[in-house]
């Protein structure tokens, strides 16, 4: 008989960086009561992983809190672009892009833009929105171990401030524990892909003279090339404090304790290009980029994400960004199960649709350091030779050909060439602004605790759908909204501008129907009528929930 453990709790997320904060923040808007454990003493101090891409802020937008991301982003608001040059003094060097958002052409496909925020500002913002929400936050404890058995996750954790060990039980356990994971190791997890690609020696540092140097470039990276001191400058307020990463060689036999404070200021100071510069060194940290990923996403009850589950090169900022939309896939699906309105199956189509995204992805951020001549990255043949081209569509139009949907082309790549968003089943759903109840609100804020049913006010076969899923949401037990659009006076949902036509924008008629998932991607979708409505969309949701 099972015995009686300290704490018991739905879902309980080991790590509480970026990832495992994510995850709490979107399991907390879910009303999923969860514990999690982190066995450092508080959120990050180094100012690394800034980039959060336009679907990131999306998510962070409908779990309220991207007006406070951006008030702690508002430091480096006008920074854009990635320079690359021999030298800072003077105007040599080219930029590898300038924008962005060349142009504005991003407010067609989202309400939300690029945010540059280093995760020790971002992190304390999730902290604080995941507390607010009831999250059982404990920093400086450790999961020591844990086992598994057919109801269950019993883990054992330790407060490392008074040294207690104790008991947690779960019905689920979700590993963010890092790319060494401990979780990950002890389940057996291999991992594919072509291993570590490089290292580098990240350092803090406060120089009040480097801003004179630097002048009106806000960039967000500058990869300084002399082949003497060559690295990445990075902005932290674009005045004083500053990181520099400076290449590490391991394999060449080079040890960390080499990197000397005197080291360090004279590589900085030549790699600028002002031999005066002032140089306090404030810290210092290495990493090693890497391309894998693991070969499962899951064993039973217990699930990985973020670096644990995949590591990539950091040019483009995509191993976080991936991580935190793992959990937010991961997140709608767990509410779901536990909530009773999904079956055990939907959890499998977890690593189905996140996997396959990772492979593309690593591979993509790769070949964007073999394009940007990444410092200290000499990659061997075959690495990073993916194709080159924008990085918006593996951002935005990514793809889930198998998983929780219905009537995806399994043979589609996952990230298609272009930017197609146009609700095929297993994309993200298109953004459009609608009106409603007298707000304007674009179609992404629908889609967070439930399926929603898309229709048309003007048509007979919209109102068919509707009532349709009003009759399977009161009889089934399934979270699921259905809302009207059109100018009519029973629509839910009204057009904010004259010429807007949500059928088109979906890739349907006035008679069909769009189902979209609670993480806001294409579930199925009818290009017209159903001979009976109900019926069909009965068995859809079925499908996509796994009941049984």
């Amino acid at each position: 008989m099972q015995q009686k453990a300290d704490h018991q709790v739905p879902v309980l997320v080991v790590g509480g960086s970026l990832v495992g904060l994510s995850m709490s923040l979107f399991l907390g808007r879910l009303g999923v009561r969860h514990m999690l454990v982190e066995r450092h003493a508080g959120t990050s101090i180094h100012p690394r992983g800034r980039g959060n891409n336009v679907r990131t802020m999306e998510l962070y937008r409908v779990a309220g809190i991207e007006p406070d991301i951006k008030t702690a982003a508002a430091l480096l608001a006008d920074n854009h672009g990635i320079l690359q040059t021999p030298t800072l003094v003077g105007d040599a060097g080219e930029w590898l892009f300038k924008e962005m958002d060349p142009g504005g052409g991003l407010a067609r496909f989202s309400p939300s833009g690029w945010c540059l925020c280093s995760q020790n500002d971002l992190e304390p913002v999730l902290r604080k929105g995941a507390d607010a929400l009831g999250g059982d936050l404990r920093y400086f404890h450790e999961l020591e171990s844990f086992e598994q058995d057919p109801e269950g996750v019993t883990a054992f954790v330790r407060d490392r401030d008074s040294d207690e060990l104790y008991t947690v039980r779960a019905d689920y356990l979700v590993a963010a524990d890092g790319p060494r994971s401990p979780v990950r190791n002890r389940l057996g997890i291999g991992q594919s892909g072509p291993g570590d690609l490089f290292a580098n020696v990240s350092v803090t540092f406060r120089s009040k003279l480097l801003a004179d140097v630097v002048g009106d470039r806000r960039f967000i990276c500058c990869y300084l090339t002399n082949p003497e001191a060559d690295g990445a400058l990075l902005p932290v307020d674009n005045k004083e404090n500053w990181v520099f990463h400076a290449p590490w060689h391991p394999e060449q036999g080079e040890q960390l304790e080499e990197f000397t404070e005197e080291r360090l200021q004279r590589h900085i100071r030549l790699a600028v290009g002002a031999p005066d510069l002032d140089v306090e060194i404030t810290g210092k940290a290495s990493w090693r980029a890497a391309e894998r990923v693991a070969e499962r996403y899951a064993v039973d009850r217990v699930f990985l994400a973020g670096d644990s589950a995949h590591e990539m090169s950091p040019t483009g900022a995509f191993g976080s960004n991936t991580g935190i939309q793992d959990a937010h896939n991961l997140a709608w699906k767990l509410a779901a199960v536990l909530g009773g309105w999904a079956g055990p199956g939907l959890l499998e189509t977890y690593g189905a649709e996140r996997r396959p995204v990772a492979l593309a992805t690593s591979a993509r951020a790769s070949a964007r350091s073999v394009e940007h001549s990444h410092p200290g990255f000499a990659p061997p043949p075959g690495i990073g030779g993916g194709k080159g081209g924008g990085i918006l569509n593996i951002v935005l139009a990514y793809r889930y050909p198998q998983g929780a949907v219905v009537g995806a082309d399994p043979a589609q790549p996952v990230v298609p060439e272009g930017m197609r968003l146009t609700a095929e089943p297993g994309s993200r759903a298109p953004h459009m602004w609608l009106r409603h109840a007298g707000e304007r609100v674009s179609t992404l804020d629908l889609y967070e605790r439930s399926l929603v049913l898309l229709c048309d006010a003007a048509s007979s076969e919209g109102a068919a759908w509707h009532a349709a899923a009003r009759r399977i949401a009161d009889t089934d037990g399934v979270q699921l909204d259905a809302y009207r659009i059109g100018a009519e006076a029973d629509a839910e949902l009204a057009y904010d501008a004259e010429g807007d036509d949500w059928a088109e924008t979906h890739g349907t008629s006035a008679d069909g129907a769009v189902l979209v998932r609670p993480d806001g991607f294409v579930a199925w979708r009818s290009p017209g009528a159903a001979a009976d409505p109900e019926a069909e969309l009965r068995q859809v949701v079925a499908a996509i929930l796994h009941h049984r």
